[in-house]
């Protein structure tokens, strides 16, 4: 892959993309996302909800995919991923909490009021889902 470079660029330089799972059916269910893409582990991390679909399904098939578009319809990022789910939020000190305003800081920056979107994290029944890259391909 020669755009290999390129491609991870592409990951780094926005934070939008559509995580594909695979539904119990085998179909794919798509969700469109935010992400923090950390180039040095080429580790993906998304916040979703222990209710959401994208949620279930990777507890029970690891395998997703992850889209990038680029600056216009013929420039793409793909990548072929297996994810590991973080626990739920439980505390508002504990270490899935903390992971979570490290995604949201790499995002969004600094949030107006740390302590209520703590618990907003805990009462949600937020986690992390890490996705680990296994292939990339595209076209940048």
């Amino acid at each position: 892959m020669k755009e290999k470079g390129a491609l991870l660029a592409s990951l780094a330089a926005g934070h939008q993309g559509v995580l594909a799972t695979i539904r119990r059916d085998a179909r794919a269910q798509l969700s469109n996302v935010v992400h923090a893409f950390d180039p040095t582990t080429k580790l993906i991390r998304i916040s979703t909800t222990n209710d959401r679909a994208k949620t279930r399904n990777l507890k029970r098939d690891p395998r997703a995919t992850y889209y990038v578009p680029g600056s216009d319809f013929w420039k793409f990022a793909v990548a072929d991923t297996t994810a590991d789910l973080s626990p739920v939020a439980r505390s508002v000190d504990d270490a899935v909490v903390d992971e979570l305003v490290e995604v949201y800081r790499a995002i969004s920056g600094e949030h107006p009021d740390w302590d209520e979107y703590r618990a907003a994290m805990v009462s949600e029944e937020r986690l992390v889902i890490r996705v680990h890259i296994v292939s990339l391909y595209g076209q940048q």
